[in-house]
């Protein structure tokens, strides 16, 4: 059924506008956008579909080794998608800074595959989700990141755009390196990458070991027996080898350095330090695309991965303490940078550390539903402020906090959505990012022990740190004098996206129950 296979059908039309550019050469380059969002809320709709059909957990034979569907993998499929919408329409509007930086003569000639890239993104995110084996999942990232990589350094006439480009090319390669280490020694403790493989060697005790390694053997000396076909059917061919892994220093080490991998996807401390500066020199309609949709999935990606290591009991402790590690220092680091910045767009990067920050904590007490709460409200919050940045920067050419001065005089309905998003950020009762907060908060309560009253302390000073950094947003909008005069004007896609948006955080601030329904 379709459903197996719309990973293939978005690289369908991703190459489909590449031969139409190519040969067609249509007019307005922004044609090319809007068909592709178009493709993909298609996509979407067939995504659903298939979510709540009886067969939807079915993959076909060739592929079931190394794809599978689950309601996370749905989820952060929808996720994918509907973030490559958000970013296709941002572009439109932002073309003519595209224009001005990868032409000589301002034309939109050579923007073309700008709309198409997010396509292949788009399929290696959806693929990642689905993943059941590293192998596949270390495929599907390298596609989303190369993918990136010409994206991020798009505006080639700007400086700031290649030196982008060029530092997440370097830590880019470095984390892959990491990953593939980690694969590496993980395949040496265990004999298998297949991920239901190794979780079912940390969920057997060392007595159905013994047992599971004799039908083993007995299967091995009667390969044509029912009991041989049995073991194959169910993936259990390994685990003769896998018997006491999880006190295996090897597979621990490996484990790390995947963690390590994903930290630098995610924008975990210390692997955070690539952000700023990327954020800041990539396209804004980019930066949106690297601070939601990539972030995500690395999030998708370490449920996948850490889920069976964190319900073991031999290695439940030792990956939480990590992860709990990881999130105080993300707090710290996130929060704290945030305060001094004048930049909007570093500013906005800085938040993203720090909202790495309570999804680690999420992450560590296994609460994996909070986890993909917390992004679907990261996901409205995050792209409408970028969109709100987005026209900014196109009318006045600047990312800079004090642009937005006056704005409240400029045009008042782009600064009330503005004031929205950023108390959604702060966390502002009764908007989606209060909610947000309050289960990441409710799950350290809950699940951290003696280390975890420093980690809810530290999520307590970034709280409040983000009320100050946040607001001194709306401080700029309301109380500055605006550097121009020129009222604001805001186009057509970009103010329906806005507007959407922000019905969401104060819909979904009131009444949660649509996100929750969602994810389960």
């Amino acid at each position: 059924m379709l459903y197996n296979y719309l990973e293939f059908i978005v690289v369908g039309i991703g190459l489909i506008l590449l031969m139409w550019e190519a040969f067609a050469s249509p007019k307005n380059k922004a044609t090319l956008g809007l068909v592709g969002a178009a493709g993909l809320a298609a996509v979407l709709v067939l995504l659903i579909i298939g979510s709540c059909g009886s067969h939807a957990q079915e993959a076909p034979a060739w592929m079931s080794r190394f794809y599978g569907h689950d309601h996370y993998s749905a989820f952060f499929k929808g996720f994918a998608l509907i973030s490559t919408i958000l970013v296709l329409l941002m572009s439109i509007d932002f073309q003519s800074v595209l224009n001005k930086f990868t032409s000589p003569d301002g034309s939109d000639e050579n923007v073309g595959e700008f709309y198409c890239l997010p396509l292949f993104a788009c399929a290696g995110l959806m693929w990642m989700a689905s993943a059941k084996d590293l192998v596949s999942i270390f495929v599907a990232l390298e596609l989303v990141t190369i993918s990136f990589y010409v994206m991020v350094t798009y505006m080639r006439r700007n400086v700031g755009s290649l030196e982008a480009g060029a530092k997440y090319l370097i830590l880019g390669a470095l984390s892959t390196g990491f990953l593939v280490y980690g694969i590496a020694w993980v395949y040496g403790a265990t004999q298998t990458t297949h991920l239901p493989s190794i979780t079912l060697g940390l969920s057997i005790t060392p007595d159905q070991a013994i047992e599971y390694a004799k039908l083993y053997s007995f299967a091995h000396a009667n390969p044509s027996s029912e009991l041989a076909e049995a073991l194959a059917t169910h993936n259990l061919h390994h685990v003769h080898s896998l018997q006491s892994i999880s006190s295996s220093p090897a597979l621990m080490f490996g484990l790390g350095l995947i963690i390590i991998a994903l930290g630098f996807k995610v924008g975990a401390a210390p692997m955070q330090l690539w952000i700023p500066d990327v954020y800041q020199g990539a396209p804004t309609p980019i930066t949106s695309f690297l601070s939601v949709a990539s972030k995500a999935a690395g999030f998708g990606v370490a449920i996948t991965i850490l889920r069976p290591f964190l319900a073991a009991e031999s290695t439940s402790s030792q990956v939480a303490l990590i992860l709990v590690v990881l999130a105080g220092l993300t707090l710290l680091y996130g929060n704290l940078a945030a305060l001094a910045q004048t930049n909007f767009k570093r500013l906005l990067a800085y938040s993203s550390i720090a909202h790495a920050g309570f999804l680690l904590i999420g992450l560590a007490t296994s609460q994996f539903a909070a986890v993909s709460f917390y992004l679907a409200t990261y996901l409205i919050m995050t792209f409408a402020a970028f969109f709100v940045l987005a026209i900014v920067r196109t009318q006045d050419d600047s990312d800079e906090i004090d642009t937005f001065n006056g704005l409240g005089k400029r045009n008042p309905l782009l600064a009330v959505a503005l004031t929205i998003i950023m108390a959604a950020m702060a966390g502002v009762p009764l908007t989606a990012g209060f909610i947000g907060k309050f289960l990441m908060f409710e799950a350290a309560f809950s699940h951290l022990q003696t280390v975890g009253w420093l980690v809810i302390s530290l999520a307590f000073l970034g709280a409040i740190s983000g009320f100050y950094y946040y607001f001194k947003i709306i401080k700029a909008i309301y109380w500055h004098d605006p550097k121009s005069e020129t009222p604001i004007q805001v186009p057509l896609i970009s103010k329906l996206a806005i507007t959407i948006l922000c019905l969401a955080i104060i819909l979904f601030g009131i009444i949660p129950q649509p996100i929750y329904a969602l994810i389960q």
